[in-house]
């Protein structure tokens, strides 16, 4: 695996690579010394480091040792998010895609997703393991307002919006599944880590 370190600051590098969540689940199970938090991208992994206890150099030495592991062995739980498909977008990706729409909600249902990284939200969690049939682009025009709750694809990830907010990605469908909810402990319910199954229902 390669490996690229770039620093950030005086507390952090950046590991730029391409299985983020093998080698974060690796470092979870075998943190080198003053690794203090992880934060995963779609291509980076942040790792910050108390500089009482190491150094960069140092910190650069071990992760460059550091071999992925199957991420499935970092085993944040699974939650499965049942799904009206009825999203404004279904029909005009099932013909992008040339799919009827059963076999698209098919296909998005048979998917054994992985929470890879949150961004963009608080709660917006980036799913991994999408069908490669249903990578699709974002809106040529976002929208200035999506629900919460919606269901939507862009790229190679899947996605349920935590809130009310402009967005360009797909809607396939919704939820009453509240992915982010301050008054819970903790608020996420998709960190990283997490697998996530999408399970279609009538509405």
């Amino acid at each position: 695996m390669t490996v690229r370190l770039l620093p950030c600051g005086r507390r952090a590098l950046l590991a730029e690579l391409d299985d983020v969540l093998g080698f974060q689940a690796a470092l979870e199970q075998a943190p080198p010394d003053g690794v203090v938090e992880l934060v995963p991208a779609a291509r980076t992994l942040l790792v910050r480091f108390d500089p009482a206890v190491t150094d960069a150099g140092r910190l650069g030495a071990a992760l460059r040792r550091v071999s992925p592991v199957d991420s499935r062995a970092a085993d944040a739980g699974e939650v499965v998010i049942p799904v009206v498909y009825d999203g404004e977008d279904l029909a005009d990706v099932a013909a992008e895609t040339g799919l009827s729409v059963a076999s698209l909600v098919d296909r998005h249902t048979a998917g054994s997703y992985v929470s890879a990284f949150c961004g963009f939200a608080p709660g917006f969690a980036y799913l991994t393991g999408s069908d490669p049939a249903l990578h699709v682009a974002r809106r040529s025009s976002p929208r200035t307002r999506i629900p919460p709750g919606s269901v939507a694809v862009a790229g190679e990830y899947s996605a349920v919006y935590p809130s009310a907010s402009p967005g360009g990605w797909r809607l396939l469908g919704r939820t009453d599944v509240r992915v982010w909810d301050v008054e819970r402990d903790p608020p996420n319910l998709l960190p990283p880590g997490t697998r996530v199954r999408f399970r279609a229902v009538t509405a």
